[in-house]
């Protein structure tokens, strides 16, 4: 088992705790985890789990989707980041000032 597969496992048997201990079935932390795709996340929602208690599925699925929906916004603005330095290096490059003409 690589280091990878290792800290995945860990964060799913971490979520996979925390939802057994408010008596949901194991099967829901695997659907949750497969949802969220990343240990980070997995982690995350296995905290808010165990610091707020949530009383419902629907609670745990609503901070399931808080939490993506934070890392979407994320990896949005970090495309629009590369984008504005790809834009603003051709505006300062030879290229771009090479393709204008004089009048």
């Amino acid at each position: 088992m690589t280091n990878h597969q290792k800290i995945w496992t860990l964060s799913r048997n971490e979520l996979a705790a925390a939802v057994a201990c408010l008596g949901y079935p194991e099967e829901f932390a695997d659907l949750l985890a497969r949802q969220l795709g990343s240990p980070k996340a997995i982690s995350r929602l296995a905290s808010y789990i165990r610091q707020a208690r949530p009383g419902s599925v629907e609670m745990i699925v609503d901070e399931m989707v808080a939490i993506q929906s934070e890392i979407d916004a994320w990896r949005e603005k970090k495309e629009f980041q590369e984008a504005q330095n790809r834009y603003n290096r051709w505006l300062n490059s030879d290229e771009r000032c090479g393709d204008e003409e004089d009048p």
